[in-house]
């Protein structure tokens, strides 16, 4: 991805990609996204956008494996993570979910992902220490809740699920406030010039609507040229 692109992408909010990854395919039926509603470590934090490093935790029970496995798939976790290829952001799914019950992301590991040069983290399960999470490292998460539970990790690099979005290792990923979407590859070629029309289509509805005097007859004449626009 080049830095124009992704400087565009971190630019504008995840349903505007939604919309663009429609324009770039020509049709409608796009469906690589979340479902459901998630919260956002700082609503007002621009869009985050880099390629998925996954994992899997639990933590309503202690793991079952023998304490020397654990340590040695936690930081294989952490070397995974530390050598991720930039931009990056932690896409982990908590296995317990619905009914996850352990924060994975609070103050320490949102300092440790942001000091690996991560560009923040995407989960379903669940959040803590809102106000002491890193700066400039959003999180949005499942849910938010006050402790770690029995926490630890299960799988390192495999595929997950995060509200019933399917990502893989490596997947191009565009999260918000709103939730996230996966952007396919196939779109990748044509996805700024899809941003960029996509933007000057609804300016066409959006100025028009904003200005004094907008009516039905004024919605009409916009509205011909949005349609005309966007075909």
């Amino acid at each position: 991805m080049d830095k124009a692109l992704l400087t565009l992408l971190c630019r504008i909010d995840t349903p505007s990609v939604c919309n663009a990854i429609e324009v770039a395919q020509g049709k409608r039926g796009f469906n690589q996204f979340t479902r459901g509603t998630m919260h956002a470590s700082d609503p007002k934090a621009p869009a985050i956008v880099g390629y998925a490093r996954t994992a899997k935790i639990a933590a309503s029970k202690p793991p079952s494996d023998a304490p020397d496995v654990i340590k040695t798939r936690r930081m294989a976790y952490y070397q995974y993570m530390a050598e991720a290829p930039k931009p990056a952001i932690a896409v982990i799914e908590d296995v317990d979910f619905p009914n996850a019950i352990g924060a994975y992301w609070g103050e320490v590991n949102t300092a440790i992902h942001k000091g690996f040069g991560l560009s923040g983290a995407l989960t379903n399960g669940v959040m803590r220490d809102l106000g002491d999470l890193a700066e400039d490292f959003p999180v949005i998460a499942g849910s938010i809740g006050p402790s770690h539970g029995f926490v630890h990790i299960r799988e390192i690099a495999t595929p997950v699920s995060i509200f019933s979005m399917e990502v893989k290792d490596g997947d191009l990923i565009h999260a918000d406030q709103h939730g996230a979407v996966v952007i396919p590859e196939s779109v990748m070629p044509n996805l700024e010039k899809a941003v960029v029309k996509l933007m000057e289509t609804e300016k066409l509805i959006l100025e028009a609507a904003r200005t004094d005097g907008f009516d039905f007859e004024a919605f009409k004449k916009a509205w011909a040229e949005f349609e005309a626009a966007r075909t």
